[in-house]
């Protein structure tokens, strides 16, 4: 979801609230890349509550994302799913209300929307009013609105659950937009992820609800910004006589430099000629301190801070719970999760296949390495932030 013509690249982040007393939602989020720079995403509410609502949604989103990603028009999406979609027994009626986004070559996107709330569009902080149009497709009002991308645009979608917030309690009638508007002008410019800012709009949603949400919510937030470069190195090579090789394609390359491992980040220091100056803080006792070197953004342990990296990763893709940590704290797995869910959003590991017998777990298969189990759970979660992660092996 990149584009190297204009440097940009699109950072999506969604999650949801359940109905309270439900185990599944009846909002659904789907992604689908068209191509390394386009991508469809569409946020879809399932009528009521629940199993059958969650079918709905599942069904809508699914279909709406893979046909329009296949090139296919709106117009054959919205038939498809009327031909699809099951009738409720209750209402008598079967839809799913629906919000697309396509951005298209990181340059344009396209809004489209049928009975959701609207999308709220902040450029340079502030809420934009689109020309709206409206058309009749398969017996259904649709608005749609296209504009080109800039750097720091930001597009939050939602369900109608989160305009419901505080019905008959904090307010009579709910979360008016204009306040939801304003709450969300008031984060756009700080510089938080999509994820963040989802998160934020969410956890205060929950409050208004009471901690019981008297309706699925759920909000997709896409943030465009520029593409950054990040670079990690992780232990040391195979071949001891590969450590030049592996030190001179790492620094060649363009972005910040992160260097995790005592001997990785030895052999970095004895390439650079600087000295390897370590910190005495330990900001968090489960994680080892952080060092310095000339010339490397940031050192840090290896296996144990990389480790509470991943865990910090896990939650970011989930429930996000973990942020009020890594988002402040100053030990080395919190700036070096910052550097990687917040900054960077093209990743180059560079990984040194040397094993350290310390790392190896005896009650574990006799080759199993957990330095290279790490990196492969850390790439596939990066990846699924929408990061564009390239793993290199010495």
């Amino acid at each position: 979801m990149r584009i190297r013509a204009n440097n940009l690249c699109a950072d999506i982040g969604y999650n949801s609230l359940n109905h309270v007393g439900e185990q599944l939602c009846g909002d659904r989020v789907e992604v689908v890349p068209v191509d390394e720079n386009s991508s469809v995403i569409v946020l879809a509410d399932g009528l009521g509550s629940g199993v059958k609502a969650c079918i709905l949604s599942t069904l809508t989103a699914k279909i709406i994302s893979t046909m329009l990603a296949s090139g296919l028009s709106l117009e054959d999406a919205v038939g498809t799913i009327a031909a699809t979609l099951p009738v409720c027994s209750v209402r008598g009626v079967a839809y799913s209300t629906f919000t697309i986004l396509h951005l298209r070559n990181n340059e344009r996107a396209e809004i489209i929307e049928y009975d959701n709330p609207s999308v709220i569009f902040l450029r340079d902080g502030k809420a934009v009013s689109p020309s709206v149009t409206t058309t009749e497709i398969g017996g259904k009002s649709i608005r749609r609105w296209e504009t080109d991308l800039r750097q720091g645009d930001v597009f939050i979608a939602m369900s109608d659950g989160v305009e419901h917030a505080g019905v008959g309690g904090v307010y009579n009638f709910g979360w008016k937009r204009s306040d939801i508007i304003a709450f969300m002008e008031s984060m756009g410019t700080v510089g938080f992820t999509a994820k963040t800012l989802t998160t934020i709009l969410l956890d205060e949603t929950a409050r208004l609800y009471d901690g019981a949400p008297g309706d699925d919510a759920t909000v997709c937030t896409v943030r465009i910004r520029e593409r950054v470069p990040l670079n990690l190195l992780f232990g040391p090579p195979a071949n001891r006589n590969d450590a030049n090789k592996m030190m001179a394609l790492f620094f060649a390359k363009e972005g910040k430099h992160v260097v995790c491992g005592g001997t990785t980040s030895g052999i970095a220091a004895a390439y650079l000629g600087k000295p390897l100056v370590p910190c005495l803080d330990f900001p968090d006792p489960a994680i080892p301190p952080i060092a310095t070197i000339e010339g490397v953004d940031l050192v840090t342990e290896g296996v144990i801070t990389v480790n509470r990296v991943l865990e910090y990763a896990k939650d970011c893709l989930g429930d996000n719970k973990e942020y009020q940590k890594w988002s402040y704290q100053q030990d080395g797995a919190s700036q070096l999760a910052r550097l990687l869910f917040e900054e960077a959003t093209d990743i180059n590991f560079f990984v040194g296949r040397a094993i350290n017998p310390a790392h190896q777990n005896p009650d574990l298969p006799i080759n199993f390495n957990i330095k290279m189990h790490l990196v492969e759970e850390l790439s596939s979660c990066l990846t699924k932030m929408g990061k564009k992660v390239k793993v290199s092996y010495f």
